[in-house]
């Protein structure tokens, strides 16, 4: 069945897998600890209104001014919920999930006259990881190393504002890639299924489930000509619940 493959178009697509899972998992694992499970949703969904908006604007799609657009929009709804948790922390998880609905309407409102409107809301949600080249996934790979490097460094300094603005720029980035749908799922589901852990092998537990997910996933997509962004998000929460049983019996024996 793998050697049917063609690991042209695979293997770039299990690198952006692997690049969006280095920044994914780590931060993942501080949105559990925070209890803002659903903030990953609202701002993938921001940044995928500020492309929206960039491409009813007619901007080249390709072009810096999309770029902009996405993490100027995803920054700030950023900086709005590092305000809401400092003034409103009671009401911050319900304000996160308004943002999000807010988001996902806009978008819709956006493209409504757009008759591939359909066309690019499916993009932003599932994305378009096979369409992934080496040559679009350096300068990912480049800001994604300079941010994790900063992440486990000076974690500890960031607070709440460090943990938003890093959070945005990831999520903006990595929606783009894989889209929306992924980006919940590499941050939240290796997260929930190693989260009994204790922290050093937790990172390493929901790392391993993130990347045989997206080997997997890939490779059934590939291979049975599935849809890759649906397939990969059930594969990985197959292999997450396997993962978590095995884990509790183990740590039961």
């Amino acid at each position: 069945m793998i050697d049917t493959i063609d690991w042209s178009i695979v293997g770039p697509a299990l690198a952006a897998g692997f690049i969006v899972l280095s920044t994914h998992v780590p931060l993942g694992q501080e949105v559990l600890k925070r209890g803002i499970i659903f903030i990953d949703l609202a701002i993938a969904q921001v940044a995928g209104l500020g492309v929206i908006a960039a491409h009813s604007m007619s901007w080249d799609p390709n072009g810096l001014q999309v770029q902009v657009a996405a993490i100027a929009a995803a920054l700030a709804a950023a900086l709005g919920l590092n305000w809401t948790e400092k003034h409103w922390p009671t009401i911050q998880e319900p304000l996160i999930g308004s943002l999000f609905i807010l988001a996902a309407t806009g978008g819709i409102l956006l493209l409504a006259g757009n008759p591939h409107g359909s066309e690019h809301l499916k993009e932003l949600l599932v994305g378009q990881i096979l369409w992934s080249t080496w040559a679009s996934l350096w300068p990912v790979a480049l800001l994604y190393a300079v941010l994790l490097a900063a992440w486990f460094t000076l974690r500890e300094r960031f607070g709440a504002l460090g943990f938003y603005v890093t959070f945005a720029i990831v999520v903006t980035a990595s929606v783009q890639i894989v889209g929306i749908y992924l980006v919940f799922a590499s941050l939240i589901i290796p997260a929930l299924a190693s989260s009994r852990l204790r922290r050093g092998n937790r990172l390493a537990v929901a790392y391993a489930i993130g990347a045989l997910s997206y080997f997997a996933g890939i490779v059934l997509s590939a291979t049975f000509d599935l849809p890759t962004g649906a397939i990969i998000v059930w594969t990985m929460a197959v292999i997450a619940v396997l993962s978590a049983v095995t884990l509790s019996k183990r740590s039961v024996a």
